[in-house]
């Protein structure tokens, strides 16, 4: 039976749409073809990734080999691959705010190859930072549940056939998430091993307040490692000093969840995902354009209203007619039906839910290229939801341009208190009233 909207959890239908909006085909393709060019800084480029760190001052600070083992991962990053698998939170699927992921250890975790995320007020755009992190810095220490030096094949170009066997197949349902139980005994190897230890304690978050405790075990090194639950209890601070399980290996990865309901089609898979778990498709079609002509019931016909000339025009009207018409609209009369439609369309159109969800997850030119298959590049937006999504829109990436110039922190200007932040509009209050800010943009 197919899954309905009522039986399908919550956290797939945020993945769904992740993966439908924030990684379009274009920036895939685009950080692919750069990466293979030997570009990474295109790359990052093209995956919306600010590039934070400056390769001679760190071979000046630790040295040619350092830089060397540096320069060579930044040459198999694909920072597409690592944007699909960023951690992400409920319920829009936007890019978890104010976190530090490791990527690559040096100098014995001493110095850190990391990608940052900016605060929650200053992520329009969606953009990533690609930075050295190290320990002697005041700088935020990378997050011990979201690691992926431990886990390369999510955004390493040379290892991602390392995720077929590392995505949990099998599962495990513990507090209402499907968990790759499975793997937990050989990925806790493999955290004790960056640890430099053989066996101990983990654990595993399975909620806000919910945590497992469970012991690496091994009669012997000839025999495969397993876990079990720690018998007796553990004081909180003791429970909270030990290793976490990475995100990454405590799940079963979202694709493949979605693969299994049905809520994702293979071509909608990002390529090197496709490749690893061995699923194709057809070629996506990046500009899933909404159909054309729309057609309007006008004084008891059936009149069509298509794009010509970069606009959206009633096309069973004379020019002179619609001159005529306009001219009596503005002295108060009531406008024709075709007019009012495409009036309509220009303030509210149907695919404004498409446009939005683009522009939350960074993709400005995907939302303009929706727009501009609906409507014509040639179009006047009217004063209403459409126009004020893009006004909105255009006042966060000021706040992460003030955010990446450094004039103000994570948290707001030193002794002048936090940054205001900029809630999304009642959708209860009227238009006209909404509109009163933001006029200093200009969007005719």
């Amino acid at each position: 039976m197919a899954p309905t909207a009522t039986t399908i959890p919550a956290r797939l239908l945020m993945w769904q749409r992740v993966r439908e909006y924030a990684v379009p085909l274009s920036m895939i393709e685009t950080a692919t073809a750069r990466r293979v060019a030997g570009d990474w800084a295109g790359a990052c480029a093209a995956a919306r990734v600010d590039v934070d760190l400056d390769l001679r001052a760190v071979r000046d600070r630790h040295g040619t080999e350092l830089v060397t083992r540096l320069r060579a991962d930044l040459r198999r990053l694909a920072p597409d691959l690592l944007r699909w698998h960023m951690p992400r939170i409920a319920p829009d699927g936007r890019l978890r705010p104010g976190l530090t992921v490791a990527l690559s250890r040096y100098l014995s975790g001493g110095v850190q190859l990391v990608m940052r995320t900016p605060p929650t007020w200053a992520g329009a755009g969606q953009r990533m930072s690609l930075a050295l992190w190290e320990a002697s810095g005041a700088a935020q220490h990378p997050s011990r549940r979201f690691r992926l030096d431990l886990h390369r094949h999510l955004w390493d170009s040379s290892r991602y056939g390392e995720l077929a066997s590392r995505c949990g197949f099998s599962t495990t349902d513990v507090a209402g998430g499907s968990w790759a139980s499975d793997r937990w005994a050989a990925e806790a190897e493999l955290l004790f091993g960056s640890e430099e230890r053989a066996r101990g304690l983990f654990t595993v978050r399975l909620g806000a307040r919910e945590r497992v405790v469970l012991e690496l075990v091994a009669p012997d090194n000839h025999h495969v490692p397993t876990v079990r639950p720690l018998r007796d209890g553990l004081p909180p601070q003791e429970i909270a000093a030990l290793p976490v399980l990475p995100e990454a290996a405590a799940r079963v990865l979202p694709d493949l969840e979605l693969l299994r309901a049905g809520l994702v089609a293979p071509d909608r898979l990002h390529p090197l995902i496709s490749k690893a778990l061995a699923v194709a498709g057809p070629v996506a079609d990046s500009d899933r354009r909404p159909g054309d002509p729309h057609r309007v019931e006008c004084r008891g016909e059936m009149h069509r209203i298509e794009l010509r000339d970069g606009v959206l025009a009633a096309v069973d009207h004379d020019p002179e007619q619609l001159r005529r018409e306009e001219l009596l609209v503005a002295l108060g009369g009531p406008p024709l039906p075709c007019l009012r439609a495409i009036d309509a369309v220009l303030r509210d159109p149907e695919a404004l839910p498409a446009v939005r969800e683009r522009l939350d997850h960074g993709d400005t030119t995907g939302a303009f290229d929706v727009l501009e298959g609906l409507l014509g590049p040639g179009a006047v937006l009217r004063d209403g939801p459409l126009r004020e999504e893009l006004r909105l829109a255009a006042d966060r990436r000021v706040d992460h341009g003030v955010f990446r110039s450094g004039l103000v922190s994570a948290t707001g200007v030193a002794g002048a208190g936090p940054l205001p932040r900029r809630p999304r509009p009642n959708r209860r209050v009227p238009v006209a009233q909404r509109l009163k800010r933001g006029r200093r943009i200009g969007l005719a």
